[in-house]
């Protein structure tokens, strides 16, 4: 493939370090954009130029117009939205861009729908995905009353994780009500945009995500693995994560939910097993790019550089073998999950607090790589950890 000019959003998010790292090293002219400079990839050594946009959440008709002049001025061959509001924002806008560069996203439609948690939970029901005991809760009902055929603690989730309000985007998180009065507390904080809620059971079993790639239609590279530690430790963005083996039940359930989306581009099918009887349930689907992306790349599946392939007119290649039993370390993000630990964050069935640190405190075990330091690209690591100083110090 001839190098490419190509321009990544989101510059201080950890796949867009990944991607750039991926893309610059296989010789294209990467731009990476940010609300500020310098921004984590911007330091990496494989950022050729950078570029700053206007907050998208604030004042999305600004960054629009910004991000489109960039792409002009820098000839841009290839725009890659890396976050949910960039890629939301700039599919609704994909005729504008593709005037003038590639986009190889799917479209806004697709997208839209995958980030509407109701939808996609409907829609697997109609496929035959298992999904979670699961009751919709619309605005201004008893959440109580609607929660009673479900057993404590009880998920408590907004439609869709990013809100767009009068006031601008709104990030939600899922929360865990163990009493009516939390459940209640937790209904009442979210926006009238976040309806209806989405009330589920809460699982036993490990995450399971299963990462895809589409062209035109076509399913050309899958990857999985599985967290082994979280940030915060009860459940979030993975710190130490493996690369394993694809669970075929898993991979048939996220095909099935892409196929139907008319799927393009990159998608994470998230799910968690249930350890009653071991079946994969479907939790989200994300049509972004993920925070453990280098996993993937170092196992031997290169998403950005594959996502760059679906623009040719080529056959769709075989879909690429990986290695298994590769693990990737984020390191300061560890470190803020050892401290949350053992500060006493809950774990249910993980390890005690001393061992928490025995963990912590092996520096490799075969098959290790660190995403942030990476020897062959320092200065991203010096930048986080500035900050990451800076914050502690804050805190």
């Amino acid at each position: 493939m001839r190098p490419m000019r190509v321009l990544i959003t989101d510059g201080d998010n950890r796949a867009a370090l990944a991607i750039t790292r991926s893309l610059g090293r296989a010789g294209h002219h990467i731009v990476v954009g940010e609300r500020r400079t310098p921004s984590l990839a911007q330091t990496s050594r494989y950022c050729a130029g950078r570029a700053i946009y206007p907050d998208p959440s604030a004042d999305a008709g600004a960054f629009i117009a910004s991000l489109l002049e960039t792409v002009r001025r820098e000839r841009i061959d290839v725009l890659l939205p890396v976050t949910d509001i960039t890629t939301i924002l700039v599919t609704e806008h994909r005729a504008a861009f593709e005037a003038h560069c590639r986009l190889p996203v799917a479209d806004a439609a697709a997208v839209a729908t995958a980030a509407d948690k109701v939808a996609i939970l409907q829609t697997a029901q109609k496929l035959g995905v298992p999904t979670p005991a699961t009751v919709l809760l619309e605005h201004g009902d008893d959440p109580v009353a609607h929660a009673a055929s479900l057993s404590w603690p009880i998920v408590v989730k907004s439609r869709r994780s990013r809100l767009r309000t009068p006031a601008g985007w709104v990030s939600c998180s899922v929360g865990y009500a163990r009493t009516p009065d939390e459940l209640r507390r937790l209904a009442a904080a979210t926006p009238a945009e976040g309806y209806p809620l989405i009330l589920q059971e809460r699982l036993e079993g490990e995450g399971l995500g299963v990462f895809m790639c589409y062209k035109r239609g076509t399913c050309v590279a899958v990857f999985s693995h599985r967290r082994l530690r979280e940030k915060p430790p009860s459940g979030g963005v993975s710190v130490l994560s493996e690369s394993v083996p694809v669970r075929e039940d898993a991979r048939e359930y996220a095909k099935r939910l892409l196929d139907h989306l008319g799927w393009q581009g990159i998608a994470m099918v998230e799910f968690k097993r249930d350890s009653r009887d071991d079946v994969p349930r479907l939790m989200e689907i994300n049509g972004r790019f993920w925070g453990s992306l280098q996993l993937a790349i170092d196992a031997g599946v290169d998403f950005p550089a594959i996502l760059l392939e679906t623009l040719d007119d080529a056959p769709a290649r075989p879909i690429p073998t990986y290695r298994y039993g590769v693990r990737n370390r984020w390191l300061l993000g560890d470190f803020d999950a050892l401290l949350l630990r053992v500060r006493g964050s809950r774990v249910a069935g993980g390890p005690g607090r001393l061992r928490a640190i025995a963990a912590f405190l092996l520096p490799w075990q075969p098959g290790m790589h660190y995403e942030n330091p990476r020897f062959s690209d320092l200065r991203p690591w010096w930048y986080e950890a500035r900050l990451w100083i800076r914050n502690l110090a804050g805190r």
